[in-house]
């Protein structure tokens, strides 16, 4: 279990993301997938045919800006590697696959909050 404030942080906003897309029908296929050129947060089937590697940024507040913004060119890039490296290894199959970003804030100006954004790599 991590001890780490930032890692506590970032695992509690995954658990929300998780449950978030939980409570929209998502399956939730796997969390914390880890090969050697990263980790990917969550892997999710939003319906049969769709297959969604979902990158979940968290904040405690919102004095830095949205926490979508920390998913720059060069993390799409590793996000698309990894999710090659996820279908190679792992028997499924869909006719659409994306990447999205879920931002949960804890805290701030405008209080909890979670945003989805769909198909951003």
């Amino acid at each position: 279990m991590p001890t780490d404030p930032r890692r506590l942080l970032g695992r509690y906003g995954e658990a929300v993301a998780a449950a978030f897309l939980g409570l929209k029908g998502w399956q939730i296929l796997d969390r914390n997938w880890r090969c050697r050129a990263g980790e990917l947060d969550l892997v999710a089937q939003s319906d049969p045919d769709t297959l969604v590697f979902v990158e979940v940024k968290t904040r405690a507040g919102d004095q830095c800006g949205p926490p979508a913004a920390a998913v720059t060119a060069r993390k799409l890039a590793r996000l698309r590697q990894l999710a090659a490296a996820w279908l190679a290894v792992h028997d499924r199959h869909a006719e659409v696959v994306r990447i999205d970003v879920v931002s949960v804030t804890t805290g701030g100006a405008a209080g909890r909050s979670i945003e989805h954004l769909e198909g951003v790599g």
